[in-house]
Protein backbone atom coordinates (compact mmCIF):
# COMPACT_ATOMS: atom_id res chain seq x y z
CA UNK A 1 0.00 0.00 0.00
CA UNK A 2 1.17 3.58 -0.45
CA UNK A 3 2.20 5.70 2.06
CA UNK A 4 0.21 8.98 2.52
CA UNK A 5 2.77 10.57 3.52
CA UNK A 6 7.06 10.37 3.35
CA UNK A 7 9.99 11.94 4.91
CA UNK A 8 12.97 11.10 3.35
CA UNK A 9 15.92 12.76 5.60
CA UNK A 10 19.48 12.47 5.91
CA UNK A 11 23.22 13.80 6.15
CA UNK A 12 25.53 14.08 2.64
CA UNK A 13 28.97 15.41 2.02
CA UNK A 14 29.43 19.00 0.22
CA UNK A 15 29.41 18.30 -3.14
CA UNK A 16 27.74 14.90 -3.13
CA UNK A 17 25.01 13.37 -4.56
CA UNK A 18 21.98 11.32 -3.16
CA UNK A 19 19.39 9.39 -4.95
CA UNK A 20 15.81 9.62 -3.81
CA UNK A 21 14.37 6.49 -4.44
CA UNK A 22 10.84 6.35 -5.59
CA UNK A 23 11.10 3.81 -8.22
CA UNK A 24 10.53 0.87 -5.46
CA UNK A 25 7.51 2.56 -3.40
CA UNK A 26 4.26 0.38 -4.28
CA UNK A 27 1.50 2.59 -6.00
CA UNK A 28 -1.84 1.21 -5.70
CA UNK A 29 -2.95 2.08 -8.48
CA UNK A 30 -2.06 4.13 -12.01
CA UNK A 31 -3.42 7.91 -11.29
CA UNK A 32 -1.09 8.01 -7.83
CA UNK A 33 2.07 10.06 -7.23
CA UNK A 34 3.80 12.02 -4.61
CA UNK A 35 3.96 16.09 -4.36
CA UNK A 36 7.16 17.51 -2.21
CA UNK A 37 5.62 19.87 0.49
CA UNK A 38 8.89 20.77 2.12
CA UNK A 39 12.55 20.94 1.49
CA UNK A 40 14.57 21.95 4.93
CA UNK A 41 18.46 21.96 5.47
CA UNK A 42 20.56 22.21 8.51
CA UNK A 43 24.09 22.10 9.39
CA UNK A 44 26.35 19.55 10.77
CA UNK A 45 28.98 20.88 12.67
CA UNK A 46 29.71 23.71 14.99
CA UNK A 47 26.48 24.82 15.09
CA UNK A 48 26.04 28.93 17.17
CA UNK A 49 29.63 29.49 16.28
CA UNK A 50 30.12 29.07 12.43
CA UNK A 51 29.56 31.14 9.95
CA UNK A 52 28.66 28.54 7.35
CA UNK A 53 26.17 29.00 4.15
CA UNK A 54 24.55 25.73 2.50
CA UNK A 55 22.24 25.24 -0.33
CA UNK A 56 20.96 21.79 -1.80
CA UNK A 57 18.55 21.12 -5.19
CA UNK A 58 16.23 18.54 -5.55
CA UNK A 59 15.96 17.23 -9.64
CA UNK A 60 14.32 15.16 -11.78
CA UNK A 61 16.41 15.30 -14.70
CA UNK A 62 19.08 13.28 -15.29
CA UNK A 63 21.66 14.95 -13.98
CA UNK A 64 21.92 17.05 -10.45
CA UNK A 65 21.45 20.83 -10.78
CA UNK A 66 24.09 22.65 -8.81
CA UNK A 67 22.87 24.39 -5.86
CA UNK A 68 25.37 27.58 -6.33
CA UNK A 69 23.66 27.97 -10.10
CA UNK A 70 19.84 27.06 -9.63
CA UNK A 71 17.90 28.16 -12.87
CA UNK A 72 14.03 28.44 -11.68
CA UNK A 73 13.19 28.57 -15.60
CA UNK A 74 14.61 24.29 -15.69
CA UNK A 75 11.58 22.38 -15.23
CA UNK A 76 13.47 19.42 -14.05
CA UNK A 77 14.29 21.82 -10.89
CA UNK A 78 11.67 20.49 -8.06
CA UNK A 79 13.39 21.89 -4.88
CA UNK A 80 16.07 24.78 -3.89
CA UNK A 81 17.24 25.28 -0.61
CA UNK A 82 19.82 27.78 1.10
CA UNK A 83 20.48 27.89 4.74
CA UNK A 84 23.44 30.93 5.97
CA UNK A 85 24.48 30.89 9.32
CA UNK A 86 26.21 33.78 11.16
CA UNK A 87 28.43 32.70 13.89
CA UNK A 88 28.97 36.54 15.50
CA UNK A 89 25.03 36.49 16.07
CA UNK A 90 24.89 40.06 14.73
CA UNK A 91 23.45 38.64 11.26
CA UNK A 92 19.96 36.80 11.01
CA UNK A 93 20.16 33.45 9.92
CA UNK A 94 18.90 32.97 6.25
CA UNK A 95 16.87 30.04 5.51
CA UNK A 96 15.05 30.10 2.13
CA UNK A 97 13.00 27.15 0.44
CA UNK A 98 11.63 27.35 -3.14
CA UNK A 99 9.51 23.83 -3.65
CA UNK A 100 7.47 22.92 -7.06
CA UNK A 101 4.50 21.22 -5.27
CA UNK A 102 2.36 21.25 -8.80
CA UNK A 103 5.35 18.65 -9.83
CA UNK A 104 3.86 14.63 -9.90
CA UNK A 105 6.72 12.69 -8.50
CA UNK A 106 6.63 8.85 -9.90
CA UNK A 107 10.36 8.23 -10.43
CA UNK A 108 13.60 8.69 -8.78
CA UNK A 109 15.05 12.14 -7.73
CA UNK A 110 18.15 13.06 -7.63
CA UNK A 111 19.53 15.41 -4.27
CA UNK A 112 22.39 17.64 -4.40
CA UNK A 113 24.22 19.66 -1.59
CA UNK A 114 27.19 22.44 -1.29
CA UNK A 115 28.93 23.74 1.41
CA UNK A 116 29.86 27.11 0.14
CA UNK A 117 31.69 29.06 2.86
CA UNK A 118 34.92 26.82 2.28
CA UNK A 119 34.18 24.30 5.25
CA UNK A 120 33.31 21.63 3.59
CA UNK A 121 31.19 19.90 5.71
CA UNK A 122 28.70 17.74 5.49
CA UNK A 123 24.65 19.14 5.03
CA UNK A 124 21.82 17.46 6.66
CA UNK A 125 18.74 17.55 4.58
CA UNK A 126 15.00 16.84 5.10
CA UNK A 127 12.10 16.60 2.48
CA UNK A 128 8.62 15.67 2.92
CA UNK A 129 6.61 14.12 0.36
CA UNK A 130 2.45 13.74 0.28
CA UNK A 131 0.44 11.60 -1.63
CA UNK A 132 -1.89 12.52 -4.91
CA UNK A 133 -4.27 10.82 -6.94
CA UNK A 134 -4.79 12.29 -10.59
CA UNK A 135 -7.34 11.42 -13.20
CA UNK A 136 -6.41 9.86 -16.35
CA UNK A 137 -5.80 13.01 -17.96
CA UNK A 138 -3.75 14.23 -15.33
CA UNK A 139 -1.90 11.24 -15.37
CA UNK A 140 -0.95 11.21 -19.31
CA UNK A 141 0.61 14.78 -19.07
CA UNK A 142 2.06 13.74 -16.34
CA UNK A 143 3.85 11.13 -17.80
CA UNK A 144 4.36 13.07 -21.15
CA UNK A 145 6.19 15.98 -18.44
CA UNK A 146 8.42 13.21 -16.85
CA UNK A 147 9.49 11.33 -20.40
CA UNK A 148 10.70 14.86 -21.49
CA UNK A 149 12.44 15.94 -18.26
CA UNK A 150 14.40 13.19 -17.51
CA UNK A 151 13.91 10.40 -20.83
CA UNK A 152 13.96 12.83 -23.63
CA UNK A 153 16.22 14.81 -22.75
Amino acid sequence: MMKKEILMRGQTASGSTETLEFSGMQIENKNMAYMMTEFTLYPSTNIGGANEEVCATVTAGKTAITPTDPDFSNEALIGSALLGLHGDQSKPTDSLSVVNDTYRITQNLILMVQETSGASTPVNWQCRFKAVKMNDAEMAANNFKQYTISDGS
